[in-house]
């Protein structure tokens, strides 16, 4: 028998370097082929992206809003000099507490006290005039009875009496204003309350051109004033909602909230043409007196009940120029986009106040490997509460 090398050799001697190199070919063909007969490994299929879901739920929210708001005083009165003088002296330090009536400032009364002994005098001077009138018309009256003056002479001193009564009411009038001057050289407190910074110091003239010489400010309570869109003032009203079924908050320039509750006690009956609001305002106690007149402060409306409404955690809201939307999972696990009107929630909790059902699974986390239309494996994650 003759080997396959023999054979192989015999055909090299007989043919030469030709035949060898068609054998070369003949052997990378035959590897060749044995390659293709082995199957390609198989590809590996594509991964379902797993997502955390949770579903939305019903639960009581406390609805709410936050406005930007100013503290007013409740009372607040600036006092100014109501006659021209000498400022003899000051009686209160700047922020004490006064009370109705308590002198604030003296202006010097010697004038006042002269212009009202002249008054005095004229009225004296008046009543005894008046008095002469009297006695004229007396006597005039007794020589017409007996023919021995005219009638005319008559007419003349009940006319002269007149005159002098007219000249007694004049000069009592000017004696109560010239006391009425002398009283204002006393500058009191209208109300209670706690004393702003003097702004003038004795030994200054003061009068009505003057400007304010001190402010008082009832600090106890204080209003916070705020305005509110008319869309949701509409929006308020057609809930039924009132003055009693709110309160108030108020958020400190320091972030952090005041203990007090408020109430709202007005609403304005015009509506600002330019911002389309009106002006609500709150009475809010202020017995450590941390507000403080024409303060900025946050206003947190919140209704005194708690509503049902569908919450879904912060998580789940994504935000692009026509708004908000979730991503949901539907049935087969495929993924949807719903559109949401968003309200007012509790911190890490969104209220949806329309475009979600409750029970709904919205994608909390591992939303950017999701698509609409796409299918996903769903997880479940932490409940809305």
């Amino acid at each position: 028998m003759v080997s396959r090398s023999g054979i192989v050799g015999a055909v090299r001697h007989r043919h030469g370097p030709a035949i060898t190199t068609l054998m070369g070919l003949g052997l990378l063909t035959i590897a060749l082929s044995g390659c293709d007969e082995k199957k390609a490994p198989p590809q590996p299929a594509a991964q379902v992206p797993a997502v955390i879901v949770t579903a939305a739920e019903q639960q009581p929210v406390t609805q709410s809003a936050e406005f930007v708001g100013r503290i007013e005083a409740t009372e607040k009165v600036d006092i100014r000099a109501r006659v021209t003088g000498y400022l003899n002296e000051r009686h209160f330090q700047d922020g004490q507490i006064v009370a109705k009536g308590d002198l604030l400032f003296t202006i010097e009364r010697g004038q006042f006290d002269a212009d009202a002994a002249a008054k005095a005098a004229s009225v004296q001077s008046a009543q005894a005039q008046l008095q002469f009138a009297n006695f004229q018309v007396d006597r005039a009256r007794e020589l017409v009875k007996t023919n021995a003056t005219p009638r005319s002479t008559l007419d003349q001193r009940v006319a002269e009496q007149g005159v002098a009564a007219a000249g007694v009411s004049g000069a009592q009038a000017a004696l109560r204003q010239a006391l009425i001057n002398l009283g204002y050289t006393e500058i009191r407190s209208p109300i209670e309350g706690e004393v702003g910074r003097a702004a003038v110091s004795a030994g200054n003239v003061v009068g009505p051109d003057t400007g304010v010489l001190t402010v008082v400010v009832r600090q106890n309570p204080m209003r916070v004033v705020f305005p509110i869109s008319q869309r949701q003032l509409l929006e308020f009203r057609r809930r039924g909602g009132g003055p009693d079924s709110v309160r108030v908050k108020l958020r400190l320039p320091d972030g952090s909230i005041y203990a007090e509750i408020g109430r709202v006690n007005f609403i304005d009956v015009q509506t600002d043409k330019t911002t389309d609001t009106a002006l609500v305002q709150a009475e809010v106690p202020n017995p450590q007196e941390l507000l403080s007149d024409g303060q900025f402060v946050g206003v947190i409306v919140e209704a005194q009940q708690p509503q049902m409404a569908t919450v879904i955690p912060e998580s789940a809201v994504q935000m692009d120029q026509a708004g908000a939307f979730v991503l949901i999972v539907g049935p087969d696990n495929k993924v949807e986009q719903r559109r949401i009107k968003l309200g007012r929630g509790p911190a890490g909790q969104s209220v949806v106040e329309s475009g979600l059902d409750p029970g709904t699974l919205v994608i909390t986390e591992g939303a950017q490997r999701a698509r609409p239309g796409g299918v996903v494996a769903p997880r479940p994650g932490a409940v809305a509460g």
